[in-house]
């Protein structure tokens, strides 16, 4: 026998009935969702940065030679600073693209902790990374995270970071390695702990040793009316013997017009001098692996 025949026919239209608005409801319900809109990619600064020739611009005591002072209008006394990065002896943060690095300063009474994120540019698609990280919630709503394209000779890559501090004496001097670790844990942004899973980052981090110390020569100038910046690196060599000077010169802008057009003038005129290394610049996996 049919369902619809033992039903006596009022029942069966209020049945009708009710599933039709029940329906309408759902669909009226459906309908008055919010719509849930993204953020949009982050807005990134550029460094360009280049190496310069060590053997060239380094006088035999390992300041600049004069030659560099007035080309790049170098007359104050530069700033000295150390630095380290902090990772495991496998180096689990690198794997997935973090650097964690604490730096102080000689005139400064804080140290500088800071954790930053990295995103290849592939074939100048700047967009493109920005779109990628965006995806993982690096994106213009975070306002703790600075955003910034590194720009070397050949290669581009953009970062995030977010630096905190830690009260310190003036002077030169670092935190043993426990007390630097407990530092940086006590800082750590969500976004590191949350790799992989809730929590990786703490324990990563908590596994880690200093990379480092680096004694770094920082010395400002100017080039063509933007401020530039000459860092000298004395890296611990390959074969552990002894240091090997790493020179870095850089300027910042929020420009990419701008920091498109400078460092083409740059590279040419690094050229032109005989200054240039053709390369990019490699200071943080070379400490990380060295030490």
């Amino acid at each position: 026998m049919s369902l619809f025949k033992s039903l006596h026919p009022r029942k069966l239209v209020r049945k009708v009935t009710v599933t039709v608005l029940g329906s309408s409801l759902l669909l009226a319900g459906w309908s008055v969702l919010p719509e849930v809109n993204a953020a949009s990619n982050a807005v990134p600064g550029y460094e360009v940065k280049f190496l310069m020739n060590a053997n060239k611009v380094l006088t035999s005591g390992g300041g600049l030679n004069p030659a560099v002072n007035q080309n790049f209008d170098i007359v104050s006394s530069p700033e000295r600073l150390l630095v380290e990065y902090f990772d495991t002896n496998s180096l689990d943060l690198g794997s997935e693209d973090w650097n964690v690095r604490l730096r102080k300063k000689e005139s400064k009474s804080d140290y500088e902790l800071t954790y930053k994120k990295r995103f290849d540019v592939q074939n100048g698609q700047i967009d493109a990374a920005l779109t990628t990280a965006n995806a993982v919630g690096f994106d213009s709503s975070d306002d703790n995270y600075k955003a910034e394209v590194d720009w070397g000779y050949n290669k581009q890559t953009l970062s995030f970071s977010v630096t905190k501090s830690k009260k310190a004496s003036k002077g030169l001097s670092l935190p043993s390695n426990e007390k630097a670790l407990e530092m940086l844990v006590s800082e750590i942004p969500g976004k590191l702990d949350k790799t992989r899973v809730k929590g990786w980052g703490t324990t990563t981090l908590q596994n880690s040793r200093a990379h480092g110390p680096v004694l770094v020569t920082k010395y400002s100038g100017d080039f063509n009316g933007i401020e530039v910046y000459i860092e000298v690196w004395p890296i611990l060599n390959a074969a552990g013997t002894g240091t090997e000077s790493l020179v870095e010169i850089s300027f910042k802008t929020d420009q990419y017009a701008q920091a498109a057009a400078q460092r083409t003038q740059l590279m040419n005129e690094l050229q032109s001098e005989g200054w240039l290394v053709p390369a990019d610049s490699l200071k943080t996996n070379l400490i990380l692996d060295r030490y």
